[in-house]
């Protein structure tokens, strides 16, 4: 199995690991377009700062990462499970994962994709950085069509013969679309508020709740004692441990399956 994760916006800050070294990073075969992006952020950070903050598409408070962005080669590092924070994390709690009895399963099962690094296992070690996937970085331009002419590949390779669970946000789904090759055995979890209204249940999409149910139920499926190996296995093991889910299958055939997981309220 292996599980596709958004990283999140917020990051622990700061590190209090080695200095940044790309050759020990996962997938190695990453290394020249992990650097290309690191020196193009390196320059845009550089420049006035009004600038900078309009190509990397920061606030005024988000401003304060510029002088880290600029100091990423020397920056203290920690591992990639301690450095993303938000609703989804806190749910998975992939720190809690590592430190257990399968902590190697955990780490050949989950990529975390990266505007920076493209995907990161939950081992690697980074300093805290700001970029997001829907910039276009000069000059590279749109970092979802970058990431995608150098993920396609590598990724096909490491998901092939597995079942992919896709929990990943739109942005970053634009870097690595499964191809026919993967397609029929990977499952996009998308999550749906169920409410009754005059008797009728109605259902929406959900955003922020969504995170919390895709870190929870990374984490169910991290910790089960079942490793499902078809999607069908996947929706049968996930009702066993609680949760409400239908699968459904592609408007057209040989694309990803999509699990509706719906939460009441």
């Amino acid at each position: 199995m292996l599980i596709l994760l958004p990283p999140s916006e917020g990051k622990a800050f700061p590190g209090d690991g080695p200095p940044l070294s790309l050759d020990s990073l996962s997938l190695p075969e990453l290394t020249p377009a992990r650097e290309s992006v690191l020196t193009a952020l390196e320059e845009v950070s550089a420049r006035p700062l009004a600038e900078a903050r309009t190509v990397l598409g920061l606030s005024s408070r988000q401003a304060e990462a510029l002088p880290r962005n600029r100091e990423l080669r020397t920056a203290a590092t920690l591992r990639a499970a301690d450095l993303y924070t938000g609703v989804l994390y806190d749910r998975l709690r992939l720190g809690e994962l590592l430190a257990g009895p399968a902590a190697a399963r955990v780490d050949t099962s989950v990529l975390i994709f990266s505007a920076l690094w493209g995907v990161l296992r939950p081992s690697d070690t980074v300093p805290p950085y700001r970029l997001s996937m829907g910039v276009s970085l000069p000059p590279l331009g749109p970092l979802g069509a970058f990431w995608r002419a150098h993920l396609t590949e590598t990724l096909t390779a490491v998901a092939r013969g597995r079942l992919v669970v896709d929990c990943r946000s739109t942005a970053y789904a634009a870097a690595f679309r499964p191809g026919p090759e993967i397609a029929e055995h990977t499952v996009a979890v998308r999550v749906l508020r169920q409410t009754v209204m005059d008797g009728v249940p109605r259902r929406s999409v959900v955003s922020h709740q969504a995170k919390a149910v895709r870190g929870a139920v990374a984490h169910s499926l991290l910790t089960a004692q079942e490793t499902p190996q078809t999607p069908g296995e996947l929706a049968i093991l996930l009702a066993d441990l609680g949760y409400q889910v239908e699968l459904t299958s592609p408007a057209r055939g040989g694309g990803p399956q999509t699990l509706n997981v719906i939460v009441s309220g």
